[in-house]
């Protein structure tokens, strides 16, 4: 046996335990056997290595190259690195398999993947729909030109476009199914207008969270629940935010006061995390633990930043900077959460009309809902 096959096999025994594999979708489990993920990853790789991303070349080392391409269920493998920050993905095998279980593929289905990368997704996709049933579309010509030769090579019979992901792939619309493989703030209504009625839209949406859509019968809406806790890279162009110690800098805070909550939640419970995303989602939240307990740093990205501090009293204090108020901020959006139950990631949902889109939280008609709005 093979390094790769030993690799992969790990993998998926790691997803058997885990019941990754849907019962739903046996096709999955059969394509992903049938194409494995080491035919679609390049020569070089990308790992981090604490400080910055280091290449990983299989020639030089095929053994660590087998280790980023089979890691775990969870963890993508870098192809790409643009100015220093990922730009492209072998995308993580639970989360792939999550998401193709999500848009109920058919044989015969005609399907618009946006986001070509590897073309490992859309071989997977053709093996299910069939021959000449694929468009996969990517911005970067370099990459869609290697998906399509991969693709070649394993007799997948996929069309490989280049162009803006955002636009979808007019010439061959409507499609039954239309799948994103990046993050997206918020739904290009062209992805409605391209998928016919009562089709299926699967897409990542902002940093964590995918969503499946159905398009209404009279094609003038899309709308659907919370699939599953993916995360993905966001579509070229976006603008990258500000880093915590860019907006931070070296000046004290503007505001000190005690946070009296226990700040475990925001590191342990990732639905939290996501309700907090809904009702903030421009603010970052990142955990860590020293000694005295979990510490969590807010920013928005553009100017506004805070810090909440475990002391070794088990106190907390909030340190704040900037226009806005991010602690305050937080706290009734925690107290919104803690009052309907803690509701789950897969108690919201999304509807999408050609004026607006929103998120709503347990009834689509009438739960509370919170406009999204694309961000640049």
């Amino acid at each position: 046996m093979t390094g790769y096959e030993e690799q992969r096999g790990r993998l998926a025994e790691v997803m058997d335990e885990r019941g990754a594999w849907p019962a739903r979708s046996p096709w999955i489990r059969q394509a992903v056997d049938a194409l494995p993920r080491h035919h679609f990853a390049p020569d070089r790789l990308w790992r981090w290595n604490g400080h910055a991303y280091v290449p990983v070349d299989r020639d030089a080392d095929p053994e660590q190259w087998a280790a980023e391409v089979y890691a775990s269920p969870d963890v993508a493998a870098v192809t790409q690195v643009t100015d220093g920050v990922p730009s492209s993905s072998l995308s993580a095998q639970g989360v792939v398999v999550d998401m193709l279980d999500s848009l109920l593929v058919e044989p015969g289905d005609r399907v618009l993947e946006l986001g070509a990368g590897t073309g490992w997704n859309a071989a997977l996709l053709a093996e299910r729909a069939g021959p000449g049933c694929v468009v996969s579309v990517d911005v970067d010509a370099e990459l869609a030109a290697a998906a399509a030769e991969r693709l070649k090579a394993a007799g997948a019979d996929v069309a490989v476009e280049v162009g803006d992901g955002a636009a979808g792939w007019p010439p061959g619309a409507p499609y039954d199914r239309l799948i994103s493989t990046y993050a997206v703030s918020a739904v290009p209504w062209t992805w409605v207008e391209q998928t016919r009625a009562g089709g299926r839209i699967v897409t990542p949406w902002g940093r964590m969270g995918h969503v499946a859509l159905t398009v209404a019968d009279d094609g003038r809406s899309a709308t659907g629940w919370m699939q599953g806790l993916a995360m993905f890279m966001p579509s070229r162009g976006t603008r990258p935010a500000l880093g915590w110690r860019q907006i931070h800098g070296d000046g004290p805070p503007d505001d000190e006061r005690p946070f009296g909550r226990d700040l475990r939640p925001l590191r342990e419970d990732a639905h939290l995390l996501f309700a907090l995303r809904v009702h903030l989602p421009d603010v970052r939240v990142t955990t860590g633990v020293d000694d005295d307990g979990v510490n969590v740093w807010l920013h928005d990205g553009v100017s506004s930043w805070a810090t909440l501090t475990t002391l070794p009293d088990g106190q907390t204090l909030a340190y704040q900077g900037g226009p806005r108020r991010l602690a305050d901020e937080l706290e009734p959006a925690w107290d919104w959460w803690v009052s309907e139950g803690g509701p789950t990631l897969y108690d919201f949902g999304m509807t999408v009309e050609p004026d607006r889109q929103y998120v709503w939280c347990h009834d689509a008609s009438t739960g509370p809902r919170w406009p999204v709005e694309a961000m640049a």
